[in-house]
């Protein structure tokens, strides 16, 4: 059994009295820890645990498909991506301009649009941010692939705000404008609009299980299926497939696998690629999901699903998966029963505590296929 060196056990004390003193803040009154008043709220109301547990699964689905990108990035090449939540933002923008071209509005003002143009919409959103993911690594990273961490590290930092002020200009572009009697189309404005963009109505607001007390609609159903089917084929294209395989290769050992004749360039592109058709496919679900998007919520979608990769093991696929869910239902339950306002500061509580017990996360490893 290894020794934990000096600096290690020094930084565990440091997070652990960190731990510590976050703890005793949140059981305070202000943060609204009340264990009698949650036990009863939970005996009188059972049916709120389980619908939060399904707020939960819905929310932690998307987190998921945004925490792959960052896993599989580092997974390969040990970066993490902070522009990725950018990346995931242009991809809601890019889902909704494309669902307006089939958007009308209905007797009461509102906007919806047909069910099949929702599924096309994955489509403009997962190429446009594949591609953008891709063209971000061949201009700002691969230069200075072989330079200190840091270097790359503040690369992505810059190529985040510089996405975030795209995005900003979408949403000056994003307003819609009525054209005739029923069809609404994007129009270019003078003035710089930075509000929330509302997405059109695409699926049913109705209960599914009609009139149970626990609500279930399209959107979780979508939400959910379309997470699972994201990264089962993931998964399934990683362990199966050539590309995959060579995918492990590099993660790995990038000479050794150069030396095997892979191309380590196109093998990392491929990467990014993938990584942003899903930050692409998750920005389509948020808007589906939540009705409304702003260019501001890359940093918060970005900052949760950095935090699941993290918790579930930065570099593996599972862990991110398992990180996702946990911060879903965690935010969802702490919604319900404490309070909006501390909800990240749970999250980031869990995280603490696990990384203290478990610094690789709860299914990473110090070594071995990290992809």
């Amino acid at each position: 059994m290894t020794e934990t060196n000096p600096t290690t056990q020094r930084a565990l004390r440091i997070l652990l009295i960190v731990a510590i003193g976050y703890l005793a803040l949140l059981i305070g009154q202000p943060a609204g820890l009340d264990v009698g008043r949650i036990i009863t709220d939970i005996v009188k109301t059972p049916t709120n645990v389980v619908q939060q547990l399904v707020i939960g699964l819905a929310n932690g689905s998307i987190i998921v498909i945004i925490a792959l990108g960052y896993t599989l990035v580092y997974g390969i090449i040990e970066l993490v991506n902070f522009a990725h939540g950018e990346v995931f933002m242009l991809g809601a923008f890019t889902a909704l301009m494309a669902l307006s071209i089939f958007t009308t509005t209905t007797a009461t003002g509102g906007l919806t649009a047909p069910f099949w143009a929702a599924l096309l919409g994955f489509i403009p959103a997962m190429v446009l941010c594949g591609l953008l993911n891709a063209g971000i690594e061949r201009l700002a990273y691969r230069r200075l692939r072989n330079s200190p961490k840091l270097a790359v590290l503040i690369s992505a930092i810059g190529m985040s705000f510089i996405l975030q002020n795209i995005g900003l200009q979408f949403g000056a572009l994003g307003k819609l404008t009525q054209v005739g009697p029923e069809f609404q189309v994007f129009q270019v404005l003078g003035s710089n609009n930075a509000a929330p963009k509302s997405f059109p109505v695409v699926l049913s607001t109705e209960n599914l299980l009609g009139d149970f007390p626990i609500r279930i609609t399209q959107a979780d159903v979508l939400v959910m299926g379309a997470a699972l089917v994201l990264m089962l084929a993931l998964n399934w294209f990683v362990q199966s497939t050539r590309l995959g395989k060579a995918m492990r290769a590099v993660a790995q050992n990038r000479d050794a696998a150069a030396m095997m004749g892979i191309n380590v360039d196109q093998i990392i592109a491929l990467t990014f690629l993938i990584g942003g058709a899903l930050a692409g496919a998750a920005g389509m679900m948020f808007g589906l999901y939540n009705g409304t998007v702003v260019f501001t919520m890359g940093f918060t979608a970005g900052l949760r699903s950095f935090t699941a990769a993290v918790l579930g093991g930065i570099g593996n696929i599972r862990g991110a998966a398992l990180g996702g869910i946990l911060i879903g239902l965690l935010a969802a339950f702490s919604d319900q029963y404490l309070a909006v306002r501390w909800t990240n500061a749970w999250v980031f509580l869990i995280l603490v505590l696990v990384l203290l017990f478990r610094p690789t996360g709860l299914l990473g490893q110090e070594s071995g296929d990290k992809a």
